[in-house]
């Protein structure tokens, strides 16, 4: 059980990187709390997730000049964020896909050994009576 769930970890990781830049994408001034708070993860969990967005050039921080708190931050997303972010969706997607034929193929299966089931049922009802 645990190393599938290790080897869902990188999955998890892009998922939440997607889900932070296209917050980010549409409200820029949105906290860490805030983001958090949408993505289901921890405040800390989120700042490393910005900070390491910063880092590899996909988000830039800016303050807000007008603002009288100049601890508030604005988070722009960069071209190289733009292309990041292109890429995890096509993943995600590929990965969505597969995922929902697979349960159409898993629904289609159990569906079938339900009315053998009842066929059964049915059948052994009739003996019985």
């Amino acid at each position: 059980m645990y190393n599938l769930l290790a080897s869902n970890r990188p999955k998890q990781q892009e998922d939440i990187k997607l889900r932070v830049l296209r917050l980010l994408e549409d409200n820029p001034n949105m906290s860490t709390r805030q983001i958090a708070k949408l993505v289901g993860i921890s405040n800390g969990s989120t700042y490393y997730c910005i900070k390491a967005l910063i880092k590899k050039g996909f988000i830039k921080i800016g303050n807000f000049s007008a603002s009288n708190n100049k601890r508030k931050y604005i988070y722009i997303i960069t071209p190289a964020g733009i292309y990041e972010k292109t890429l995890l969706t096509a993943n995600f997607l590929k990965r969505k896909v597969v995922e929902y034929n697979n349960l159409k193929n898993e629904i289609k299966q159990l569906e079938e050994e339900l009315n053998k089931s009842k066929k059964e049922e049915n059948s052994f009802s009739k003996q019985i009576y």
